[in-house]
């Protein structure tokens, strides 16, 4: 008689406990220990941001993000800024795996297989937590080793004769009476097997010097950078943006998603569908969601944020003499890859963009701002400067989200091939 009271209690104190776990759930707090930059308030029994670790949890984040870190980078960075396992010892790639794939630092969080909106206040975007994601993907896929180390214009250009891309490689030539030289050659990776590709190699130093050539090319000139300046400043102080209406729409998604959300949780307790399809089908409305909510806090706080994003693209193109002078190859290859993408091409020894002839010439816009940069010296050549410009429809951008604006700059700015 005693046992069966025993165990009675036992199963009632563990069916509470489960039943007090679901219903803080259902209030968005994650019935357990906080993960790494988080505490548990033994006070108010929520999950709160402790400061101090969640910056260094951001800036993980946001080096990883970049594509250039390895998941041993990011525990020795860890590990480095105080943030250890218990032993001390340096937290292990499988945990920074873990820390790195937690939705729970965008404000969401997995409980018993299924995904949940939480109540505590994220520490990063849900825009910041997919780019890591795509980079783990990527990363996850095996790497071939290259048999030469690669060079610093390695994957800039493409061969005019086949298409294939072009490859550095790195000599050394030692001469009978000892001498040393070293160089750097580019030259066709000759892969395309329907194409003899008979073009020659070239040399680094000739290879750096057509880039910063065509580089400088595109250079704002400073007359009209101050026009340009003074026209978004005063767009910045006139305009009043019209975002009411997208964040209308957007309001409008998220009460669409949040009714599908209660019909698909009907559906669920009905008995009309699987419990796994049940968690799957919720964690894509949630991340839906979540997306949809930051794109509107966007709009609603951000819709003047373009004007920095601006002028900082102003001073950056005004700059390009500078980079084209710097001895820094890498860098130059990034500014380069950024205003052409991947329409340089090298043929006979010489750079040329693929849109055929001069290096400052297109036909078609890619939605870039370099690309109307380089449209506009094109048209300066046979308009003033006035007859290129926006006009009445001012600077600042159909949409005021900052991401989107800083890949279409300058698309909004000119008036280009009417």
């Amino acid at each position: 008689m005693a046992f069966v009271q025993s165990k009675y209690y036992v199963d009632s104190l563990s069916e509470n406990t489960k039943r007090g776990l679901r219903q803080k759930v259902r209030m968005g707090i994650f019935p357990s220990q906080a993960p790494l930059g988080y505490i548990n308030d033994s006070r108010t029994k929520t999950i709160v941001v402790e400061k101090k670790k969640a910056k260094i949890i951001r800036l993980a984040f946001e080096r990883y993000a970049k594509g250039n870190q390895r998941l041993e980078d990011i525990s020795n960075f860890l590990a480095k800024n105080g943030i250890v396992s218990r032993g001390g010892k340096r937290i292990h790639k499988t945990r920074a795996t873990f820390i790195l794939s937690n939705p729970f630092y965008t404000g969401l969080f997995n409980y018993a297989g299924e995904l949940h909106e939480g109540k505590h206040e994220p520490i990063i975007s849900k825009k910041l937590f997919d780019s890591v994601q795509e980079v783990m993907k990527l990363r996850g896929q095996p790497e071939r080793k290259s048999k030469n180390e690669p060079q610093p214009f390695c994957g800039l250009l493409s061969c005019t004769e086949c298409g294939m891309m072009i490859t550095g490689e790195y000599k050394v030539k030692k001469q009978k009476n000892g001498n040393v030289h070293n160089y750097t050659y580019y030259h066709c990776t000759k892969k395309n097997k329907l194409v003899k590709c008979s073009q020659p190699c070239i040399r680094e130093a000739e290879l750096n010097s057509q880039l910063s050539s065509i580089i400088q090319k595109v250079s704002l000139p400073r007359d009209w950078a101050e026009k340009l300046e003074k026209m978004a400043k005063d767009d910045f102080k006139n305009s009043a943006p019209s975002v009411g209406a997208s964040v209308k729409e957007k309001e409008t998604k998220i009460s669409v998603i949040s009714q599908k959300l209660e019909r698909l949780l009907n559906t669920y307790l009905d008995q009309d569908i699987e419990k796994e399809t049940y968690r799957v089908e919720k964690a894509k409305l949630i991340f839906q969601k979540k997306s949809l909510e930051e794109e509107m806090t966007s709009l609603s706080h951000k819709h003047n944020d373009w004007l920095e994003p601006m002028l900082e693209w102003l001073k950056v193109a005004q700059n390009l003499n500078g980079i084209a002078r710097d001895t820094d190859l890498f860098a130059k290859k990034v500014c380069a890859k950024e205003i052409f993408g991947s329409n340089l091409l090298l043929g006979e020894k010489t750079v040329r963009t693929a849109e055929g002839g001069a290096p400052n010439s297109f036909g078609k816009f890619g939605g870039n701002p370099w690309d109307a940069l380089r449209a506009s010296h094109l048209l300066a050549l046979k308009k003033p400067f006035s007859s290129f410009v926006a006009g009445t429809t001012g600077l600042e951008p159909a949409t005021y989200s900052v991401t989107s604006y800083c890949s279409n700059q300058l698309s909004y700015v000119p008036k280009l091939l009417k």
